[in-house]
């Protein structure tokens, strides 16, 4: 018993358990564990994408060498995707695309587009319709950002590849029916869940406010005359003039003869509420048909025009007028264009395209059209501006899309709509919920069918050329027009409509007394004041 005693009192005794200091260490340890599998997830996911991106350099050096020593088609880059497997499975030996985090996936499939891009451009429709069959793989209409523009520009290059079969492209389309009514439907659309057209018609409407100031008889003169709610505006800032109301005609051009009745009924009740003197004087046409001695303007009224994306269209009717002008063709059209965008760090979807791999492009050997700008202002445009400018307006405004969908060559084209309508598919995704019906008819029946005409269509049916603002005032000014800076009072109505409406990432630039739109720092609509120089 004594010698138990003594190792009990002479054997040192575990000190108490210190909970706290035990759950100190387990958050420790855990801590350092989750920062570890952090670690291995970065690691790996920097280890797969640059695996992913060596073997995109092996498939553009393989291009690159097989288009300088041979034609072999069964040779293309599309051709090695061709061996890879379409559906998700252990035998692969690639993870399956859609797998892939959204701003890696929509990388990929830009450079799929870019590459079947091409190959429809050279005409080598067996590698197109395998790109076309990767691209179905992994776009949809109602995916994420990049998968939405990505079906529509797929529909669009297949189209085109359909062409080449008149008889087949006809019978597939025979029973389309185009409804005046949808299509009217869906600018409506665009008029409510996107910024554009409203600041195209405050801007618009704030410096008719400002030029028309003392003036006894308006004139409006609308080019595209289809939302009541533009001319409303007016008319009731026009009505608390200190020195009265003006007599105000307004002159409304549209070629659906229902429209402009339906424009009549709301104006003239407008009109009536406010006791102004008004007249709506409506005119069934298409712009390029328009009779200018309809318009009925007289001695002593002061006349102003609105146009809002109208000008574009005319360029149209000047392209069989116009000699091809296109570059020479690389050797290797698509090389550059993977290069740049494959050193890209994207951050949002328009980042992933660059605006300077358009000016690298080549033209595409199909490319028949030439771009208006390339000589001076051609017949049917100058001729439709000088018989604007002859009616001596005081001021007109011009809203058109900044962005060149009119140049030589299909690349030029599908890169420069790539960059504008990411931007424009990223701005409505922040206005409007993915599922929402009204979202998908302004992508399918209003994008969709601007980026196929830009794309599929050539010569007369190609009405969609947007060019910028640096390619438009040399034409008005040609035509006798001086530019009006836009005056500050201007700016605030429009900044405080993005306000009201809490349209957050949409931003107004002043260039030159002209107001830039855009989407984040992506410019996509101009709008500039000019007037008729005596």
């Amino acid at each position: 018993m004594e010698s138990s005693g003594f190792y009990e009192s002479h054997i040192p005794l575990k000190p108490p358990r210190d909970n706290k200091s035990i759950n100190d260490k387990k958050k420790k340890t855990s801590l350092i564990c989750q920062q570890a599998t952090m670690e291995n997830n970065l690691v790996l996911h920097f280890c797969w994408s640059l695996l992913l991106y060596v073997a995109w350099w092996i498939l553009l050096l393989v291009a690159e060498m097989i288009q300088e020593g041979s034609s072999s088609v069964s040779s293309s880059p599309l051709h090695l995707f061709s061996m890879m497997s379409l559906s998700p499975g252990l035998g692969s030996p690639y993870p399956w695309p859609r797998e892939m985090r959204s701003e890696d996936r929509g990388l990929f499939l830009i450079h799929l587009l870019i590459a079947c891009a091409n190959h429809v451009a050279a005409g080598n429709v067996e590698n197109a319709n395998i790109g076309l069959e990767y691209i179905s793989n992994l776009a949809s209409p109602d995916g994420d950002t990049m998968q939405r523009i990505a079906a529509y520009f797929m529909e669009a290059l297949a189209d085109r590849m359909l062409k080449g079969w008149p008889g087949l492209h006809k019978a597939l389309n025979s029973t389309k029916i185009t409804s005046v009514t949808e299509e009217i439907l869906v600018q409506k659309l665009f008029f409510e869940f996107c910024p554009f057209l409203k600041l195209a018609y405050v801007i618009t409407n704030q410096a008719i406010l400002e030029a028309m100031e003392g003036e006894k008889v308006v004139h409006i003169i609308d080019l595209h005359s289809f939302e009541p709610a533009q001319w409303i505006s007016l008319l009731q800032a026009l009505s608390e003039r200190r020195e009265g109301p003006p007599h105000i005609i307004i002159t409304g051009i549209h070629e659906q003869k229902e429209v402009l009745e339906q424009m009549a009924r709301r104006l003239n009740l407008e009109a009536e509420k406010l006791d102004i003197p008004f007249q709506f004087n409506p005119i069934v046409s298409r712009l390029e048909n328009l009779d200018f001695k309809s318009l009925r303007v007289k001695s002593g009224e002061a006349v102003a025009i609105s146009s809002v994306l109208q000008l574009h269209s005319l360029l149209a009717l000047d392209d069989e007028m116009l000699q091809p002008n296109s570059p020479s063709v690389n050797k290797s059209p698509n090389t550059v264009h993977f290069r740049r965008v494959l050193q890209m760090n994207p951050h949002t979807l328009g980042d992933f395209l660059d605006k300077d791999v358009i000016n690298k492009c080549s033209a595409s050997p199909d490319s028949e059209s030439s771009s208006p700008l390339s000589s001076p202002t051609p017949p049917k445009m100058a001729s439709f501006l000088n018989a604007i400018s002859g009616l001596s307006p005081k001021l007109m405004v011009v809203t058109e899309q900044e962005s060149n969908h009119n140049g030589f060559s299909l690349m030029e084209r599908i890169l420069e709509a790539l960059n504008f309508y990411a931007a424009l598919f990223d701005g409505l995704e922040s206005t409007a919920p993915r599922a929402l019906i009204e979202r998908q008819k302004i992508e399918k029946m209003l994008f969709g069918e601007e980026i196929k005409n830009i794309i599929s269509c050539e010569g007369l049916d190609r009405k969609k050329r947007h060019e910028k603002l640096d390619k438009w005032s040399p034409r008005l000014e040609l035509a006798g027009f001086g530019k009006v800076a836009l005056s500050y009072g201007v700016m605030l109505q429009a900044r405080r409509l993005l306000q009201s409406y809490n349209y957050d990432g949409y931003k107004i630039k002043v260039e030159n007394g002209c107001f830039i739109i855009c989407w984040q720092d992506q410019p996509l609509f101009s709008a500039s004041a000019w007037r008729f120089r005596n």
